[in-house]
């Protein structure tokens, strides 16, 4: 946790539980005491300096000293096929940190459509994930997040990127740090079991370009650590 991220209401509040992680996080492992300084960010809003005000048995009593607010997130969105949930919340810790915009986590043909029905969505867990990856990349920028789509729905919201790229291992003969990118940046990553002829002949029909990263097999969470990293350094 390289900075300690608030909700606009436990701004208000000025307090946290001693039973939160983040209070534990202050006092144990940064060692703040009473008078001390610590950064902080308001999620979607400016990063800033905490102050322990007070420290007692219910918890922490802080003031708030705020900076300038957060440049953008870069203009990357992702499509990922639905997968496995230990995959996807890597994939939303991971994408999170490196600062996409959007991931979309759409129905595939090979994936399992229970996927979508993960209690990693139904009980809300994936933020946790992303506001872990926010804190990592020492920002307070939430990236947009939603899942069971279709993938002809997701890819209607990024027609209008500059760039649409499609990973596939069999069919990706462009290689992805050599295809021009300018602008907008859509990115679409197979589930496990890859894309289907149709879904790449969709892809196609769309506009968008088949590429590889050579010949190893990466897995899903790899692959798209490695795709968003090629594509980061050649924007910021």
């Amino acid at each position: 946790m390289n900075i300690v991220l608030l909700e606009p209401s436990e701004v208000e509040a000025g307090f946290l539980s001693l039973e939160d992680e983040r209070a534990k996080h202050v006092l144990k492992v940064l060692r703040r005491q009473v008078g001390d300084e610590f950064d902080v960010g308001l999620i979607d809003g400016p990063k800033g300096k905490a102050t322990v005000q007070a420290v007692s048995a219910d918890g922490l009593e802080l003031s708030f000293e705020w900076g300038s607010e957060e440049s953008d997130l870069l203009p990357i969105d992702l499509i990922v096929g639905l997968s496995r949930p230990q995959t996807m919340r890597k994939i939303l810790n991971e994408a999170t940190t490196l600062g996409v915009r959007s991931i979309r986590f759409v129905a595939t043909e090979r994936g399992e459509p229970s996927y979508a029905e993960s209690k990693l969505w139904s009980s809300g867990e994936w933020r946790r994930h992303v506001v872990a990856g926010v804190a990592q990349a020492f920002a307070t920028r939430m990236p947009e997040v939603s899942w069971g789509v279709s993938l002809e729905e997701a890819l209607r919201t990024t027609s209008g990127a500059k760039s649409k790229l499609c990973l596939d291992n069999y069919e990706g003969v462009a290689r992805l740090g050599s295809v021009a990118i300018g602008g907008s940046v859509a990115m679409a990553i197979g589930s496990e079991r890859g894309w289907t002829a149709g879904e790449r002949e969709l892809f196609r029909g769309l506009g968008w370009t088949l590429v590889g990263m050579g010949e190893r097999v990466l897995r899903t969470e790899t692959a798209t650590v490695a795709a968003v990293s090629l594509v980061r350094e050649r924007l910021v």
